[in-house]
């Protein structure tokens, strides 16, 4: 019996609980209600019973994923789909399926294009974990940058990830081999080589993307939506103490003594406190205790909202 038949038996013996689907619509839903995704941006899951298969919306809206016919399954090897007759997918779905192929462990994976992670992608200020709650996206986010990709049969240089080679370089970005350093100490744009081997769960949860938003994976779907929603509240921080911090450094705001006078001349420069590699790790390891209490209060954030609707109900834990 030929392998597709064996799974086609398999799924039709044992069908997908309508659990997996109602928590992947409602993470559309929520991604939207917290501003990581608009008409744009995508998150999916793997098959929990066929770990070759993915599954992700149709080409719509995340605020507008509502049942179980907006979803679609993909293989992992080549992103296409399952179903001969499936509709109009996401471009850069690839993404999904190349990252799936890498790491077995990672189970979900969220790509967005929020306007405050997309300045650290064009800049030589890395995105760094400036609070506790940052410690989700990982200690150091490298960049993907996908010219460093394109081959002669990439006819469209439009920065979106919508081929297996072009996913291939993103995934290698979670588990990079070598790094370039604009700056002592910060992981920039990465050079990928071969790997001796891909670990099951890559060490960095967050890669930018260069103009183009951040991809971030978890372990479940409630995992990718913390990193993505904690992802982008650090960068808004970041860049709120960044604006501080440079201002008070040429003497623009602040008085530097205790009596109100204020100092002449040049102002001594000051860096933002981050966190070290040891309390960006600690902190994560501390709020994955806690994830439950913010994914309930966001499921219930979504279903008080007039614009969202999941046919398949509340997700477990919700």
């Amino acid at each position: 019996m030929a392998e597709d038949s064996r799974t086609a038996l398999a799924r039709a013996s044992k069908p997908m609980s309508k659990e997996l689907f109602s928590t992947l619509i409602t993470a559309n839903h929520i991604l939207h209600y917290h501003n990581v995704v608009d008409a744009y941006g995508h998150i999916s899951v793997r098959n929990t019973q066929d770990t070759s298969t993915f599954f992700i919306s149709k080409s719509l809206a995340p605020a507008l994923v509502s049942s179980r016919d907006d979803i679609e399954e993909y293989r992992v090897s080549d992103a296409s789909p399952v179903n001969p007759d499936a509709g109009r997918g996401y471009a850069e779905r690839f993404i999904h399926s190349e990252i799936y192929k890498k790491y077995k462990g990672v189970q979900a994976v969220v790509h967005a294009h929020n306007e405050a992670v997309i300045p650290f992608s064009i800049s030589s200020v890395p995105l760094r974990p400036v609070y506790h709650m940052g410690g989700a996206m990982g200690s150091l986010c490298p960049i993907y940058d996908i010219s460093q990709h394109y081959k002669a049969s990439d006819n469209l240089h439009s920065l979106l990830v919508n081929n297996e080679h072009l996913g291939a370089g993103l995934a290698a970005g979670f588990n990079p081999s070598t790094m370039i350093s604009k700056t002592t100490n910060l992981l920039r744009n990465f050079v990928t080589s071969q790997a001796t081997q891909m670990p099951d769960f890559p060490p960095n949860p967050t890669v930018l993307m260069r103009g183009h938003g951040f991809t971030c994976i978890g372990a479940s779907i409630e995992e990718a939506v913390w990193r993505a929603i904690y992802t982008c509240a650090n960068a808004r921080i970041q860049t709120t103490a960044l604006l501080m911090q440079g201002s008070y450094n040429v003497g623009l705001v602040g008085e530097r003594f205790g009596g109100g006078e204020k100092e002449t001349g040049p102002a001594k420069h000051e860096d933002i406190k981050y966190l070290s590699d040891r309390e960006c790790k600690d902190a994560w390891t501390a709020n994955q205790g806690h994830a439950y209490r913010p994914w309930k209060l966001w499921c219930a954030e979504v279903e008080a909202s007039g614009l969202y609707h999941n046919e398949l109900g509340s997700p477990p834990g919700a």
